[in-house]
């Protein structure tokens, strides 16, 4: 019994933690210093009442509710923390590349911030991508397509961003330059947007280039 005491103890000061992290601040404060108190003198006293376990479950009951509920309304970055690791994790999938695609888009004559607003759609900058049609990397180059572009190691960074880069070139040459021309034939293909005249009428196509031409521009 004492060592069931002590592990809700030490579950009711985690749970704290939680509450304290998800709202920013604690609800019952005064409900939960009370608890505490009581909690505490019991694990001195040794004495096991039944309200406390009642309490307890109560206030774990009020914290499972309130977490769920503010992880399913997608404000995890209200959360200091997750923030910093957020911000962080960005920063690194943002700067790790910087330097090729900087040598990306003067080698092929592109905008930078098309070459990144590309590979934030295409992977979120994950080199390590894979789609359900076989397309591999941060550029998220088709087996065929990177083969045409000199690229033998899809997987690789750096020949995925170049491979992906000359792609754009190429689309950017034969499309005079219309960028998004250019990002609906690099979603759906030459072929089609020949085919249509221009964007073709498919949704995932048009919502794609609506995603990274803002991007883009913005």
């Amino acid at each position: 019994m004492e060592s069931l005491k002590v592990q809700d103890f030490k579950t009711f000061m985690e749970l704290q933690a939680i509450q304290q992290f998800t709202n920013g601040n604690i609800t019952n404060n005064d409900s939960s210093r009370s608890i505490f108190q009581h909690m505490l003198s019991e694990l001195v006293s040794g004495d096991a009442l039944e309200d406390t376990s009642q309490t307890f479950g109560s206030l774990l009951t009020n914290v499972e509710t309130e977490t769920k509920s503010f992880l399913q309304s997608g404000s995890l970055k209200s959360n200091p923390i997750a923030a910093a690791y957020t911000n962080n994790e960005s920063s690194e999938t943002g700067t790790n590349y910087d330097q090729i695609i900087s040598q990306a888009a003067s080698l092929y004559n592109l905008p930078e911030k098309l070459i990144k607003s590309v590979i934030k759609q295409e992977s979120n900058f994950n080199p390590e991508a894979t789609s359900y049609a076989g397309a591999t990397g941060l550029m998220q180059l088709m087996p065929a397509t990177a083969r045409s572009l000199g690229v033998d190691d899809p997987s690789d960074p750096e020949q995925n961003i170049m491979g992906g880069s000359k792609y754009l070139s190429q689309m950017m040459a034969r499309y005079d330059g219309d960028i998004k021309v250019v990002l609906a034939a690099y979603n759906a293909g030459p072929g089609n947007v020949d085919k249509y005249n221009g964007i073709p009428p498919f949704r995932e196509t048009r919502n794609y280039v609506q995603k990274v031409y803002g991007t883009f521009s913005s």
